[in-house]
């Protein structure tokens, strides 16, 4: 048994639960970090951008409000906001006041952002195949998947 920073004693997790742990984790930066390094090599913004992108076109009418891009991705609320802001300067989102909420604001995809969003998908997928697929069968990847949505859960 082992004592918590608050006191409580709890029991350590299994040795087979920290591998697991220790791995997720690894295996979550280094597909991240080579995702982000196809998009680079092709000239493409960060993975941050897409996970906007996607999420603006996936919403009725293409915009959502910034507090709902926060739910639906893994950005922080700060990071959200420079990146919005960026994103509007490069003309791949609009930003527009919420007619029934004079305080709201919607992001707006773009026709640009659309194309973005296209290309940036290209490489994605190319990566996922890359660095997933090729290394999973398909039973294992349905494996992985659903032992990953019960932890997620």
């Amino acid at each position: 048994m082992s004592k918590s920073s608050h006191g409580a004693t709890k029991q350590a997790p299994s040795s087979a639960a920290m591998q697991a742990w220790i791995a997720l984790m690894r295996t979550q930066k280094r597909l991240l970090d080579l995702v982000e390094n196809d998009l680079k090599r092709a000239g493409l913004p960060p993975l941050g951008w897409y996970d906007v992108l996607l999420e603006l076109w996936r919403a009725d009418g293409g915009r959502l409000r910034p507090l709902d891009i926060e739910k639906r991705t893994l950005l922080a609320q700060y990071n959200l906001s420079r990146l919005l802001a960026r994103l509007e300067r490069e003309g791949l989102i609009g930003v527009e006041a919420d007619p029934e909420d004079g305080r709201g604001k919607w992001a707006v995809i773009t026709s640009e952002g659309l194309a973005v969003r296209e290309a940036m998908w290209a490489v994605y997928a190319g990566s996922i195949r890359e660095h997933v697929q090729s290394k999973l069968s398909e039973d294992e990847a349905t494996r992985l998947g659903t032992l990953l949505a019960r932890i997620s859960t």
